[in-house]
């Protein structure tokens, strides 16, 4: 992470916070946060990240102490990230990596790293999906639709990326990504209830309603229904979408392809949302 960083708006280093001002989060992990791609110093589908992040805070009334509103505004969050970028030659103001607001204890903090060392063979390559984390979820827990500050059971299954389940044995998600599926003639993707998170570039591709001349959809998705699978993807707001060449021990050639041209589809509509 980069020692440059923001507290509503005022530009500092890392090592002079205060835990003090971020007690609440820090203790109970009460308060939201996103990750969001930036590309030559543009943050992208800023709009989208601040928007949900919002939702979160109105979801939980007098949970999370609130910022002032004029902090999430998006003109307000572009001038404080185009000031961090400007205070601190290794970022510069055509920076490209990874920003992450987190909202908690009435602050607004911004901080900055580099994008995953690894992307470039993911998009590449691919990663395998094995694992199955049985019933982990519960139809329609709410927190699962927010990004929370308490992300440790997602953050725990990261190394091995397993597909998440509900106690009906019903997909949800991958730690910190949304799945995509193409199952009987459509792009599948489980439905928020499921639960999972609203991610944005999910969003964007149920928006876009077709990938690749696929309809996009959001419906049930029996654990059973990923031994049809023809091609499989996972996306975030980083990655944006990461093929899945082998789904639970099945080979998908055409996920690779599939994925890039998702992920062409989301940097096309990054650019024009701005």
């Amino acid at each position: 992470m980069f020692p440059t960083v923001s507290v509503d708006g005022v530009v500092q280093r890392w090592e002079d916070l205060r835990l003090q001002d971020f007690a609440q989060g820090f203790f109970f992990g009460a308060g939201f946060f996103t990750t969001f791609r930036i590309d030559a110093g543009q943050p992208r589908f800023l709009a989208r990240h601040l928007t949900r992040l919002r939702g979160s805070l109105d979801a939980f009334p007098g949970a999370v102490r609130t910022p002032s509103p004029t902090l999430l505004r998006e003109d307000a969050v572009r001038d404080t990230l185009r000031r961090c970028l400007a205070a601190d030659a290794a970022l510069g103001a055509r920076f490209t990596g990874v920003g992450k607001l987190a909202v908690s204890d009435g602050h607004v903090l911004c901080t900055f790293r580099s994008l995953p060392a690894e992307l470039e063979v993911l998009h590449r390559e691919g990663r395998e999906l094995d694992g199955v984390e049985t019933g982990a979820y519960r139809r329609s827990e709410r927190t699962v639709n927010h990004k929370g500050l308490a992300y440790f059971r997602q953050h725990a299954l990261l190394p091995r990326l397993p597909v998440i389940t509900n106690e009906a044995a019903e997909v949800c998600e991958l730690p910190t990504a949304n799945l995509f599926v193409q199952l009987d003639g459509a792009l599948v993707t489980p439905p928020l209830s499921a639960p999972c998170l609203p991610g944005i570039a999910r969003a964007v591709l149920l928006a876009m309603a077709s990938v690749d001349g696929l309809p996009v959809v959001e419906r049930v998705l029996p654990l059973a229904d990923l031994s049809r699978a023809q091609a499989c993807f996972y996306s975030n707001a980083v990655a944006l979408a990461v093929g899945v060449p082998a789904l639970l021990g099945r080979a998908l050639p055409d996920s690779l392809r599939l994925a890039e041209r998702a992920r062409v589809a989301l940097e096309a509509r990054a650019v024009r949302e701005g």
